[in-house]
């Protein structure tokens, strides 16, 4: 079988959908990977995928350059001709899912990551934008089998009526390698806490910087990180000038992009992420608890279904750069309990979130496709 993985970013590729890729290599299948060409195509190149570059707007809006995008992704799907397509990021899967359409190619997976800054909670700059994707995803989605990484998701597809209910499959995550993203012991030394994510404000980037601020100012002796890059063209990015500020400041470190995440974990005493940004399920998060750190988040769809609240870490109200505060400088403060709670995190990235429970999961849904892509939607 003939399968494409579409995705807007080669980087996603990589870090998300590589284990899926080999997976489905090694049980015979043609692999196909397809987005905009990066920093990571030559790995996977290297790796010895077939990848086709298809450039395409992140975050564009003009109407002309995205019926383009479309037009020309409705070359690919008709010159590839895949048995099955898998498609990521909102994008790909709304334009994906029209093309798809349009073509007659019924075995047809969306994976819904997440409902990103349109819905993110509190959002009033572009209500219009929020309806138009709604009735997008009403209009291509119910076709398709739609995958969403936790409840919150799944119950505010279902609620608006944007999928058929048959076929939404929830899947806790992408999977990580409990192999490669083992324990190691904490280093001795003034603990570190750090933040690993893109670098937008909704991220908690703001709500972090402060609370290193308010704990260093108090005397609190440890250290701050923030590893990750600012995102280019997002305008919900933090500038680089910012962080370089922050950093100039002494109130934080600025690590940028780090390609062994694994060494990143091996340093850190604590890992945070205080995102109010409408999550799927942070992958960072789960490779902290694979790696036995304890975790500090906020309560939102997403890191709620990682972080079990005095376990493997503290949820904090997102926002909340005083409670972030009081979170962080209890377990700087004790060291017994991030050893236990980084323990438990173990524990729960075995039993829940590895790449051997999660792939075959997925390979189900591609099962399911199959077997009733002649279905007639509800």
């Amino acid at each position: 079988m003939k399968i494409l993985l579409f995705a807007n970013t080669d980087w996603y590729l990589y870090n998300f959908r590589l284990e899926l890729a080999q997976t489905l290599r090694a049980n015979g299948h043609e692999v196909v990977l397809a987005s905009p060409e990066g920093n990571f195509t030559l790995r996977l190149q290297d790796l010895g995928f077939r990848w086709v570059c298809f450039p395409m707007a992140q975050r564009g809006l003009n109407p002309l350059v995205e019926l383009s995008t479309i037009v020309r992704l409705f070359a690919l799907y008709h010159r590839e001709k895949p048995d099955l397509v898998h498609q990521f990021t909102v994008k790909c899967v709304l334009y994906g899912s029209l093309a798809c359409f349009l073509l007659g190619i019924h075995s047809v997976v969306n994976s819904v990551e997440g409902l990103g800054h349109v819905f993110t909670e509190g959002e009033r700059q572009r209500p219009w934008l929020r309806g138009l994707v709604k009735l997008i995803y009403r209009l291509v989605l119910r076709p398709t089998w739609v995958i969403v990484l936790n409840p919150d998701d799944r119950q505010f597809f279902l609620k608006n009526h944007l999928v058929n209910p048959k076929r939404i499959v929830m899947i806790l995550g992408t999977g990580v390698d409990i192999r490669q993203f083992s324990p190691h012991p904490e280093l001795k030394g003034i603990p570190l806490v750090i933040l690993p994510a893109r670098l937008l404000w909704d991220k908690g980037v703001g709500e972090f910087v402060v609370a290193a601020r308010q704990l260093r100012t108090a005397g609190q002796s440890a250290r701050f990180a923030l590893v990750g890059e600012s995102d280019i063209g997002n305008p919900a990015s933090v500038q680089v000038a910012q962080l370089q500020a922050w950093e100039k400041e002494g109130v934080i470190e600025w690590w940028g992009w780090k390609g062994n995440m694994t060494e990143v974990y091996a340093q850190a005493s604590i890992i945070c992420l205080p995102s109010y940004y409408r999550e799927g399920l942070p992958k960072t998060l789960i490779e902290a608890a694979a790696c036995g750190r304890p975790i500090v988040a906020t309560n939102v769809p997403g890191c709620r279904e990682i972080v079990r609240n005095g376990e493997n870490g503290l949820l904090v109200e997102a926002r909340d750069s005083n409670g972030l505060a009081r979170a962080l400088d209890y377990l700087i403060q004790n060291p017994n309990i991030r050893s236990k709670m980084g323990a438990r995190g173990r524990i729960i990235a075995e039993e829940e979130f590895s790449v051997e429970l999660i792939i075959p999961q997925i390979l189900a849904v591609y099962k399911s496709c199959k077997m009733n892509k002649r279905e007639k939607t509800i």
